[in-house]
């Protein structure tokens, strides 16, 4: 089981946890015409990556808050949390 830091709530079970994907995905902008190869790519078309990445988790049992986990997808090995509008330095 893994446990993750929540930086709002402190160390919890991943079960109180959702995934949410790939935390270095950029929407397409608010209010502005996007072609519809740009809307698939930001919507189905992603690299599965291996190793060491950013990912977006939300505390569904907890806070509710939505934060970044920077976790190897290999090991699942969890490095470090943020908040969501943290910025991370690489």
């Amino acid at each position: 089981m893994l446990y993750i830091n929540c930086p709002h709530c402190g160390m919890r079970s991943q079960n109180e946890f959702s995934y949410g994907g790939d935390a270095s995905v950029k929407r397409p902008s608010l209010n502005k015409e996007v072609s519809d190869q740009e809307w698939d790519n930001f919507v189905y078309n992603r690299k599965s990556l291996r190793g060491k990445h950013l990912e977006l988790w939300q505390h569904i049992s907890g806070c509710r808050q939505w934060i970044k986990v920077e976790r190897d997808t290999s090991t699942h090995e969890i490095f470090r949390t943020f908040k969501a509008d943290e910025e991370v330095a690489k």
